[in-house]
């Protein structure tokens, strides 16, 4: 097999694996700092409660999510060599900053925070959290902006065969990057909404703790709403970026193969790239993809026949992500509005309970369809229009890939049976009624 193609496949594991636990990570945070600070202004002791239990399931997610992330930053020496000698200026400052400042912050004051219960004043833990939920948002945004100058490269300039920086300010205020971090951000929140508010409800259908589970919906139920709104809205304005920077994602994106104004937005499509067009397109709202894009159904949209076959990026599996993708942000602001709705008496509606535990997976899969969408969907380029992937990865022998994303299957399914053992064990027994 092709090593390009291996070392492709060996990096989404790992980054796909990784990023199970960054989004809750980067909410629960948030969610913790805000029962924490209900805990140290009304000095409930129920409040207490909800943090050390919310916090154990924290802490089990992000152990393990730091695990998993230390072999990412090895591919780019390993595995995609020529790109990290091309892009290395650039790629690695923003990786280092993250390191050095973000991480090392809140890995700090995890510890802080972790062991310092009854060892320091509540004003000071409750700092450490705060300090912990902007610690680690803000190392996401170092991440997300170097993959953000990926798909939208600004601020260099080729000298001696490399992409050398040549405006930091530049990379850092990437308009497409920070689209890309808001609508990370949110959709983290969103989903750190819905895993508390599933396991809320699943302990509220057994009659457990009704009292501690009502506090905890009450604060998960508008945060849910609020994010998941926020998050289509960010969707849309991303969108528009796409269409703006990447016009043959956002062609993917809606299986769109003609150059034209007054584009309909189809309901139903079923893509035909081999023929370079669709097999079944129903159901079209008229100038609908026109307005999305630029606001009046006289828009230009540009189609995939722009380019040449071997430029475009591979259209049924980026409309598929997108559409799945789609669909579910609609799902989850019906879902979060009846949880808001319900949030004085959800254990009144065993059939919205059902739906939110069977729901904690659902936004994980939404967003690893999203990133397939902004990953899918720039190729064959890794660095949009200066790099295509084929040219970035190492010239090592496929077999030695090969082995290694075994070694990563078997390792990494060892420590997503222990996450989910660990997380279930902990979640079903619920809060401990010592604290």
């Amino acid at each position: 097999m092709d090593v390009v193609l291996l070392s492709r496949l060996q990096f989404a594991i790992a980054v796909f694996f990784h990023f199970i636990f960054v989004p809750l990570t980067l909410g629960m945070t948030v969610l913790l700092a805000i029962m924490e600070t209900a805990y140290v202004r009304t000095g409930k002791e129920i409040w207490k409660r909800a943090v050390r239990f919310w916090g154990k399931l924290f802490l089990i997610n992000f152990t393990l999510g730091v695990v998993t992330g230390i072999s990412l930053v090895f591919q780019f020496g390993m595995n995609w060599s020529r790109y990290s000698a091309f892009v290395g200026d650039i790629f690695g400052s923003l990786l280092a900053i993250e390191a050095t400042v973000a991480f090392f912050l809140e890995s700090v004051f995890v510890a802080v925070w972790a062991f310092g219960w009854n060892r320091i004043s509540r004003k000071a833990h409750l700092v450490a959290i705060w300090l912990v939920a902007l610690a680690s948002n803000t190392s996401a945004l170092w991440i997300i902006l170097a993959n953000g100058w990926m798909q939208n490269p600004v601020g260099y300039v080729l000298r001696n065969g490399r992409a050398e920086l040549e405006s930091f300010g530049s990379v850092f205020f990437n308009g497409f990057a920070w689209g890309q971090y808001s609508h990370t951000i949110f959709s983290s929140w969103m989903l750190s909404g819905f895993f508390i508010l599933g396991i809320s409800a699943w302990h509220l259908l057994r009659g457990n703790e009704t009292e501690f589970f009502k506090k905890s919906v009450k604060v998960a139920a508008p945060f849910t709403l609020i994010l998941a709104l926020l998050l289509g809205m960010t969707g849309h304005k991303h969108a528009v970026d796409v269409a703006l920077h990447q016009p043959m994602k956002l062609a993917a994106m809606e299986s769109h193969w003609d150059t034209a104004k007054n584009v309909p937005m189809y309901l139903l499509v079923v893509p035909d790239p081999d023929n370079s067009t669709n097999l079944v397109e129903a159901f079209p709202v008229p100038d609908m993809l026109s307005m999305l894009v630029g606001g009046s159904g006289d828009t230009e949209v540009k189609g995939l026949k722009e380019v040449a076959p071997d430029l475009r990026p591979p259209v049924t599996p980026t409309f598929l992500s997108f559409r799945f993708m789609a669909g579910c942000g609609v799902l989850f602001i019906l879902l979060a509005f009846l949880a808001w709705r319900h949030r004085r008496d959800l254990e009144q509606c065993p059939r919205l309970m059902k739906c939110l535990v069977y729901c904690i997976p659902l936004p994980y899969i939404a967003i690893m369809a999203g990133w397939a969408v902004a990953e899918i969907g720039r190729q064959p380029w890794i660095v949009y229009g200066l790099m295509k992937t084929s040219d970035a990865a190492s010239p090592v022998p496929s077999y030695s890939v090969f082995f290694s994303i075994l070694a990563l299957i078997v390792i990494y399914g060892f420590l997503g049976t222990l996450d989910i053992a660990l997380l279930r064990k902990y979640a079903k027994r619920g809060p401990d009624p010592r604290n």
